[in-house]
């Protein structure tokens, strides 16, 4: 069983910052990507930044430049820095990790609950 838990959402105002963070719990073999995603409400959900275990970054062109995501592999965590919050950055933020388990030989899906993030202007 593998569970992912979020944290370090909230509210804040427009020009703010908020870090999220993201730990993977259980049987875990390996870790491939890790990635932050959001929905709004009525919207899909959207990818927000992936990294990959060889490390390299990519972010959707909104968050370019004032986003950072980064992993503590040891730690199996991913984090992510939001630096210049914007009301259109409102939405809840999911984190998304696509692992193998200690008992199966394949990479799967798995997702967090999800943390609302709230940016006022």
């Amino acid at each position: 069983q593998v569970q992912l838990v979020e944290s370090g959402g909230g509210l804040v105002q427009a020009g703010e910052s908020l870090r999220l963070s993201c730990a993977a719990s259980g049987s875990i073999g390996s870790i491939d990507a890790m990635a932050w995603y959001r929905q709004s409400p009525g919207k899909q959900r959207d990818l927000v930044a992936v990294i990959y275990s060889g490390g390299s970054p990519n972010y959707s062109d909104s968050v370019k430049g004032r986003f950072t995501i980064s992993r503590d592999n040891a730690k199996n965590t991913v984090y992510l820095q939001m630096n210049s919050l914007k009301p259109e950055d409102t939405a809840v933020y999911y984190c998304n990790m696509r692992l193998r388990t200690s008992y199966l030989y394949r990479y799967d899906d798995y997702w967090g609950q999800g943390t609302q993030v709230t940016v006022s202007s």
